[in-house]
């Protein structure tokens, strides 16, 4: 078993979080692998509902766990959140203990009673909400997110707006297709009062099957980096996109993996990943409910010890731009095939282009939700697949729920 590493008592504040913290500064929960689209670049393969996902009952438990360890706000996400019957009841048994929530949605339940509740003052300030669109149109965005998702997403923006909702967030993955559209997202936030959030595609889940069409060109990546560093912080990123410090400036924001060190992700069975972005077995430290509780796994498991103890940087370590880019994301390189003290697939210096021409084998994937059957909305990238499905899981996503509309 890996030793725990001390922490050094002085450093900066990037070298104290290498070595992980006593809980996470925020965590990604998804509550549902159910959902109402099938995007073709969806990182958790969402699509149908695990039978398995924790009750209601546990979910509080989680809850009660997060709020004993003081953890600032937990990104509830999934699949679609909305789409749980108890959602909205989470949501409330959260802020009610002064637990934080962020949660992403498509928007497709986001309708004028519930941005009413959401800007009330029974949310406190305690909730955020982050609308997902992957293009400033309808062409590019349905194209990854299916038809008619562009058309629900601004008028849950909309609806937002007109209860008087401070500061939503406008969550984009860059693309290929919509790096050219930087401009025209900043001006659909100012529009509707919310802040522009800038996350990277990752090779992740269903995005895997995609990532050769939709990640962006290396001409792109200094494009996206230029109008990163002239919007300084008025856009969000989460640093997504430390690898692109290794043009020169870093970016604002730790520029540095987090994974089991500052973040960690819950799915819906009470898995704890290291990455919210690696949902994979290579990257599960344990099950909150076999093993003692969130607290637990987030404290003893041997592969966050592996991941906060000091890190060679392997091939990386000779080149100049180490101690900027830190070698780059973790997810990325594992679902490329490449190796995790090896150059990112996207560095910007140009070697993770030499590594991805070499000897490679990309990982099959440890998990599948997609669904068999083709949906009303599915996105036209999903013909590009070539991954079958793997998931025995076959419950209906929107179990509990009347038809709206017709």
């Amino acid at each position: 078993m890996t030793a725990v590493q001390e922490r050094p008592s002085g450093g900066s504040l990037v070298q104290q979080f290498e070595y992980g913290l006593d809980a996470p500064i925020c965590l990604t929960w998804e509550l549902t692998y159910a959902c109402n689209l099938a995007c073709a670049h969806c990182l958790s393969s969402s699509g149908k509902r695990d039978p398995r996902e924790l009750s209601t009952e546990q979910c509080e438990a989680v809850i009660d766990a997060l709020q004993r360890m003081q953890v600032f706000y937990v990104n509830i996400g999934g699949g679609e959140p909305t789409i749980r019957p108890d959602f909205w009841h989470l949501l409330e048994y959260a802020v009610n203990h002064n637990v934080g929530v962020k949660f992403s949605t498509n928007g497709v339940r986001l309708d004028p009673e519930r941005a009413a509740y959401l800007a009330s003052p029974a949310c406190g300030g305690y909730v955020d909400v982050q609308i997902s669109l992957d293009g400033a149109t309808a062409e590019v965005n349905d194209y990854v997110r299916g038809p008619g998702s562009y058309d629900t997403a601004l008028t849950a923006l909309q609806n937002l707006q007109d209860a008087g909702f401070q500061d939503a967030k406008i969550s984009v993955v860059c693309t290929r297709q919509n790096i050219g559209q930087l401009d025209e997202f900043k001006a659909l936030a100012d529009k509707y009062g919310a802040t522009l959030r800038l996350t990277r595609l990752r090779p992740s889940g269903r995005g895997a099957d995609v990532w050769d069409e939709l990640h962006p060109l290396p001409e792109q990546q200094r494009v996206l980096y230029d109008w990163l560093m002239a919007h300084g912080e008025g856009v969000l990123t989460g640093d997504s996109f430390f690898h692109l410090a290794a043009f020169g400036e870093s970016l604002p924001g730790l520029n540095l993996c987090g994974a089991g060190r500052v973040v960690c992700l819950i799915d819906p069975v009470g898995d704890v990943y290291a990455c919210p972005f690696a949902i994979h077995d290579n990257f599960l430290a344990g099950n909150l409910l076999a093993d003692g509780g969130f607290q637990q796994v987030w404290q003893t498991s041997e592969l966050f010890a592996d991941l906060r103890s000091p890190q060679t940087g392997g091939a990386c370590a000779k080149c100049s731009f180490y101690d900027s880019c830190r070698g780059g994301c973790m997810a990325a390189k594992f679902f490329t095939g490449l190796p995790l003290d090896g150059p990112d697939p996207e560095c910007v210096q140009g070697y993770g282009e030499t590594a991805l021409a070499g000897d490679r084998t990309v990982p099959a994937a440890s998990q599948d939700h997609s669904r068999t059957t083709p949906t009303r909305n599915q996105p036209v990238m999903l013909k590009l697949m070539t991954r079958p499905p793997v998931s025995d899981c076959a419950e209906s996503p929107l179990a509990g729920f009347e038809p709206i509309g017709g």
